[in-house]
């Protein structure tokens, strides 16, 4: 992890993302901490290049009415677009379908937030039992559900992936893939299989591009992963490339208000770890 191991800043990404071409960002909480949404929002609110956070919030609290509020109210708080939990790291593979959490996912859906899934494959048939629970709740789902890329398996995860799909208030995020591969010997044919099934399950138009940045470094630069993304899509329309590196992330966190300039990107976080 030492590559990772020091903070990052959009000072640091500035320069990567100029030479992609992509002009805005939309950054990801790391830690379960609403100080560190606040600190996005504040970041947010001073760089143009920052389109939303997508923050932190305790969605089994009885306060969590009072914490979207006081987010909401923050400096930076109308670029609060989403809520995310680390789903990924819960012992209980049905944690989603918990009713304080769904509690909970019911009001940020009536706070007109998306929400983030991080999970892992194994924690799929919850996810898809959540978002047929939730029709009103847009769901973006990170990294693919972490496939099991290094070791070349497709199944259950496609068959899980098609079903989440069917939901049409779920997005994809084509991301965080080489670090579900070989981290030092990766390349694009053992992505393709991924990304195909994705690509046919939700459409281009549910689809949209995500750098991983800074935790893409364990295994690719930021500029290997958007040539990467950009290989993996080259069968695509024009249009179809433009939902990818744009119209998707604006579409499903509400940002389509704003004018394009170029492309946009999803990013994991201005700060890898404290």
């Amino acid at each position: 992890m030492a590559s990772v191991r020091r903070d990052f800043t959009l000072e640091d990404l500035a320069p990567l993302a100029l030479a992609a071409g992509i002009d805005r960002t939309i950054l990801v909480q790391v830690l379960p901490d609403t100080d560190e949404t606040e600190d996005f929002l504040t970041l947010a609110s001073t760089a143009g290049t920052v389109a939303g956070v997508v923050g932190w919030v305790d969605l089994t609290s009885d306060r969590l009415p009072h914490t979207l509020d006081a987010l909401r109210a923050a400096p930076g708080g109308e670029l609060l677009v989403g809520t995310r939990h680390l789903v990924q790291d819960e012992r209980d593979p049905r944690w989603l379908n918990r009713p304080d959490v769904q509690r909970g996912l019911r009001l940020v859906a009536r706070t007109n937030l998306a929400y983030d899934l991080l999970v892992r494959p194994h924690q799929l048939p919850a996810a898809i039992e959540a978002v047929r629970e939730l029709p009103e709740l847009t769901f973006v789902l990170d990294h693919l559900s972490k496939p099991p890329i290094d070791a070349g398996e497709l199944q259950p995860w496609a068959s899980l992936i098609r079903e989440l799909a069917a939901r049409p208030n779920v997005f994809c995020k084509l991301s965080g893939m080489v670090t579900e591969a070989d981290l030092r010997h990766w390349n694009v044919a053992a992505l393709r299989p991924y990304v195909d099934v994705v690509l046919d399950a939700f459409g281009p138009e549910r689809v949209m591009f995500g750098s991983d940045w800074p935790v893409c470094l364990l295994a690719a630069s930021y500029e290997e992963v958007v040539g990467a993304a950009e290989a993996l899509t080259a069968g695509l329309t024009e249009a179809e490339r433009c939902h990818v590196f744009g119209t998707t992330a604006e579409r499903a966190y509400r940002r389509d208000e704003r004018p394009r300039r170029g492309r946009a990107e999803d990013e994991e976080a201005a700060e890898a770890t404290r």
